[in-house]
């Protein structure tokens, strides 16, 4: 490493010092747009420049205020092409430089789309605008678009004067830097002046400035910094424009190598993040010394996003959902150790009376601040932690038996206390002959005769596909429409959430549905497929979301309130309220005294005596709930599988006078009664805390 002198690192450090000192008033990235409209020669020893200066992005926080994610003040080396390439050697100081940051460690970019060592190749990068501004660099000096690279590198390296004893690897840094550089001058490119290396620390600053080098400089820049490592998928992450998204942003005035919001709410909440760029006038000796800088605009910062999660609830709910999907992997449950083979699944928790999520959680993970350097290792897992299982749809299972219940009330005219006899083994049909969970040839068990509020405890398949059949016939025979289907619809299962967040619409089991993926044939729609969607089967397909949205639409007597991430959004400076949020209703379902009475008993005896007994039956808050377990087949290369059933789980409570909804959905995760074992410390969290969780008075909400 280069040895400095101490007095110019003592002054220099000082320096940085006053920079952060007024930098963290502004918090600002500063990148130069240097065209030939921009440069006005103010001596023959000076040049002044204009600069366009991005404004860093607005805060995100939790609904407490916790900062979720910030900027943290940064310095890049920059270089100002035309100081540059008007001092002697441009390609040895270049050299000088590279080697230094080398030495030291400092991570340069080039978006150079040509491999590194004969024989030369051109790099697989169609996804990027870089893509397009290598076709305008081409374009600009009139090459083919289809000129080989090692022929361009021998082209480039004659017109860049490289002489012919420079190592290879020398001559391959000298190429891919003076193209980003070439790239700032090309009109309808876009990019500002040359970023040569980011978040560079003090000493190493020091160092590179001792060289001297003409134009190469000091900018103010930011970094995203994320301070927590939850809630991943929720927050998402920052990158560069893609070359489909170019032309969208070039409209909206972002420069070209502007990072913007790629997934969760970097990307959902973009518009309010990403702040108004300002201008800045630079003049600078021929040496690269800066004589002096203003401000023409001052750029405004983005304003701040306050979500509607509890970052501590989404520790609690991503902590209990990975300590239960590990113990079913490692020690299975029941007689036959099932569960073993679970994958991933989700946890949604939301306010019932305003939508609000209040955690979502999707396992397994990841940590957000570490995304680009675990990136290809995230993607290559198997296991799929890039993968947001809130939002993906699964076939729902038991869960799904509310509704049957309120079309039989409702539509098809059924008392909730008549009372059906399971017989285990289903027999209406001759081809088609499913059974109880609990029966089996072996050992032929039945819940015996049970009402509706039974049925739903114990989770009695015969029952509801009794019930189903007759509902079915007959409401159809009245009006020619699928009562399950208007029932689920208006509970919002299947249909968008309102989330702000890209979501799997999924599907309900009806005759449409099936003619659409057996591709428009008419595929008919017969009894064998009503007794398989009544408990959940069949075409069946809702997200995790999906099943807190419903479970809370049950909670408030029938209304569904779109779901929604966002609280408010205020000011850069936290004075000004710019957006609230404001309770939506997406759909309501007039639901009678009668099957509402029936539900509640029957969700309750779940937790009570039935299928979640186990986990629940001393819990000391009233809690509705019911359990789900979806039987599926999957698929390998060399033929077709069955593994561990898929587990759901819903509740609200407290049952008295609902707040909070869960939903709960592992892969293969075997029995939904599993599931109440993630809940409990999640209830524990919400009811021990004395955040009040609703933003909207109770007298104020419209059932």
């Amino acid at each position: 490493m280069q040895r400095i002198s101490r007095f110019r690192m003592i002054v220099f450090i000082v320096i940085i010092l006053a920079m952060i000192g007024v930098f963290s008033l502004r918090l600002y990235k500063t990148q130069a747009v240097v065209t030939e409209e921009s440069l006005v020669a103010a001596d023959a020893d000076s040049m002044t420049y204009q600069s366009t200066v991005e404004a860093a992005r607005g805060n995100i926080l939790d609904r407490n205020g916790n900062v979720l994610v910030s900027n943290r003040a940064s310095y890049n080396l920059v270089i100002v092409n035309f100081v540059f390439f008007n001092a002697p050697d441009p390609n040895g100081n270049l050299l000088k430089v590279l080697d230094l940051c080398d030495e030291l460690g400092i991570q340069y970019e080039s978006h150079f789309p040509v491999t590194p060592d004969r024989p030369y190749e051109y790099t697989d990068d169609n996804n990027s605008a870089w893509q397009e501004n290598f076709r305008k660099f081409l374009a600009d000096r009139g090459y083919d678009l289809d000129i080989s690279a090692p022929t361009l590198m021998k082209r480039l390296r004659s017109e860049y004067k490289i002489p012919d004893d420079w190592k290879q690897e020398d001559v391959y840094r000298i190429i891919a830097v003076r193209y980003e550089l070439e790239l700032r001058s090309i009109e309808g490119v876009g990019l500002e002046n040359y970023t040569l290396a980011e978040d560079v620390d003090a000493e190493s600053l020091a160092a590179v400035m001792e060289l001297a080098v003409p134009g190469v400089v000091v900018e103010n820049g930011t970094v995203r910094e994320y301070n927590t490592k939850y809630a991943a998928h929720i927050l998402g992450y920052i990158g560069p424009i893609w070359s489909a998204e170019a032309d969208e942003y070039r409209e909206k005035g972002y420069s070209m190598n502007a990072l913007v919001g790629k997934s969760g709410v970097e990307q959902a909440f973009e518009q309010y993040l990403h702040g108004s760029s300002g201008l800045k006038k630079t003049t600078v000796s021929s040496t690269g010394e800066i004589l002096n800088r203003y401000y023409v605009t001052e750029p405004v910062p983005g304003n701040n996003v306050e979500l509607s999660i509890d970052i501590s609830l989404q520790a609690v709910a991503e902590q209990s959902l990975e300590k239960v999907i590990l113990n079913l992997r490692e020690n299975g449950v029941g007689r036959n150790k099932e569960g073993k083979d679970a994958r991933g699944g989700a946890v949604v928790v939301q306010a019932c009376k305003t939508g609000e999520i209040l955690a979502m959680a999707s396992y397994p993970t990841y940590d957000i601040s570490t995304f680009n350097q675990d990136y290809e290792t995230l993607s290559e897992d198997e296991m799929n932690p890039l993968f947001n299982r809130a939002l993906t749809a699964y076939p729902p299972g038991s869960v799904y038996k509310m509704v049957t219940s309120i079309a039989a009330v409702d539509l098809g005219g059924f008392d909730p206390g008549y009372i059906i006899e399971d017989k285990g083994l289903y027999t209406y049909y001759d081809s088609f002959q499913p059974k109880c969970h609990i029966w089996s040839l072996a050992n032929p068990r039945t819940h015996g005769k049970i009402n509706l509020m039974q049925a739903i405890a114990y989770s009695c398949n015969y029952y509801f596909y009794e019930v189903g059949r007759l509902t079915y016939n007959s409401y159809m025979e009245k009006t020619g429409e699928n009562p399950f289907d208007i029932v689920a619809k208006a509970l919002g299962l299947g249909e968008a959430t309102g989330i702000e967040l890209p979501e799997a619409v999924g599907a309900r089991a009806n005759a449409e549905e099936k003619n659409k993926q057996y591709a428009g044939e008419d595929a008919g729609w017969f009894g064998a497929d009503v007794l398989q969607a009544v408990i959940g089967q069949s075409l069946n397909k809702f997200t995790p979301l999906q099943l807190a949205c419903y479970t809370s639409a049950l909670a408030n007597k029938g209304t569904r309130y779109e779901a929604t991430l966002l609280s408010r959004v205020v000011s850069w400076d936290y004075q000004d309220l710019i957006e609230e949020h404001t309770p939506t209703v997406a759909s309501t379902l007039e639901i009678s005294e009668k099957a509402l009475a029936a539900l509640d008993q029957g969700m309750r005896m779940t937790g009570s005596i039935g299928t979640a007994e186990q986990y629940l039956k001393d819990y000391p808050i009233a809690i509705a709930c019911k359990t789900g377990t979806a039987q599926w087949q999957g698929t390998t290369s060399t033929g077709s599988f069955s593994g561990s059933d898929h587990a759901s789980f819903v509740l609200y409570a407290p049952a008295d006078d609902p707040e909070i909804a869960i939903a709960v959905y592992i892969e293969r995760g075997s029995q939904g009664g599993n599931l109440a074992n993630v809940c409990i410390p999640i209830l524990d969290a919400y009811f021990s805390s004395s955040t009040k969780y609703e933003t909207i008075a109770t007298e104020n909400i419209a059932y």
